[in-house]
């Protein structure tokens, strides 16, 4: 027999006692076992980020219930599978490797330490040219000619890339690529583009292995490299993910651990579902 506290009791308790509770009370049985407040909050959090945003009194009450759910469900079997076993072992494992990592993640990167770290990455950077251009690209010559003659007697360049260019991307948006630096396009389109002055256009169609392309070129700028304040979170992450390669490989060396000689395994035993049912 399962025995709970009516929800608006347990809701007002909840509200008027929660500096008192602690993680260990005890919320509900089923046959005997504990659920406890605590396991409320671990499912609670691991719920998807749109379900922890309905509000308490509706997720006590719908993860109480999918507790008891699982318990009496969990409660027909007769013992635990061994592909069970297995599975729990591997997430102890990995959430207290996910604890280790959360402590090292929390470790504050020193201000020398930055500024080491993007010194290395910027000191010497230049500044980048970056363009912003427009193509219509099509498949033959002949139809990147009759583009120029319909651009040249007065078409604009946008509808005409809406009409006729194959790439359905920038198509779309009139041709336009946005942004790009020196080396991000394939030659020689990157070679056309930086030949042209802006709001020039190509005067013969480029070849590339995507097909012929009319390319005018839209604007230019100047790309500084970054501060270190504009760089600091990506800087911090890096360095803090470098102690923990650090730290693996140390601990790594002062492990005792063995592993399994060359062939000593077949490598597809691995999709062989059946020997979780032949137990350990």
């Amino acid at each position: 027999m399962i025995r709970t506290l009516p929800a608006a009791a347990l809701m007002a308790g909840f509200a008027t006692m929660a500096s008192a509770q602690q993680a260990s009370d005890v919320v509900a049985t089923v046959n005997g076992t504990e659920i406890t407040l605590g396991e409320m909050i671990i499912t609670r959090s691991q719920l998807p980020q749109q379900y922890q945003q309905l509000p308490p009194e509706t997720l006590f009450q719908g993860i109480l219930d999918q507790l008891i759910q699982q318990q009496v469900l969990a409660d027909t079997l007769e013992g635990t599978p061994a592909r069970v076993e297995l599975a729990l072992q591997n997430q102890r494992r990995s959430l207290l490797a996910g604890e280790a990592i959360n402590a090292m993640m929390q470790e504050e990167v020193s201000d020398e330490a930055l500024q080491e770290a993007y010194d290395e990455a910027f000191a010497d950077a230049e500044p980048v040219q970056e363009y912003n251009a427009s193509h219509i690209l099509v498949e033959t010559e002949e139809e990147a000619q009759a583009v120029l003659e319909r651009l040249a007697a007065g078409e604009d360049f946008a509808e005409v890339a809406k009409e006729v260019s194959t790439d359905p991307g920038s198509g779309a948006q009139g041709g336009s690529l946005g942004w790009f630096a020196e080396g991000m396009m394939v030659e020689p389109f990157q070679a056309a583009v930086a030949e042209l002055e802006k709001g020039e256009m190509t005067e013969t169609p480029v070849e590339t292995q995507f097909g012929f392309h009319v390319i005018r070129l839209d604007d230019t700028r100047t790309q500084e490299p970054p501060s270190l304040d504009e760089v600091r979170e990506d800087l911090a992450s890096q360095i803090q993910q470098g102690k923990i390669e650090e730290r693996l490989t140390e601990l790594e060396g002062e492990a005792e651990i063995t592993r399994p000689e060359e062939g000593a395994f077949d490598p597809a035993l691995l999709t062989d579902l059946d020997l979780l049912e032949e137990g350990n």
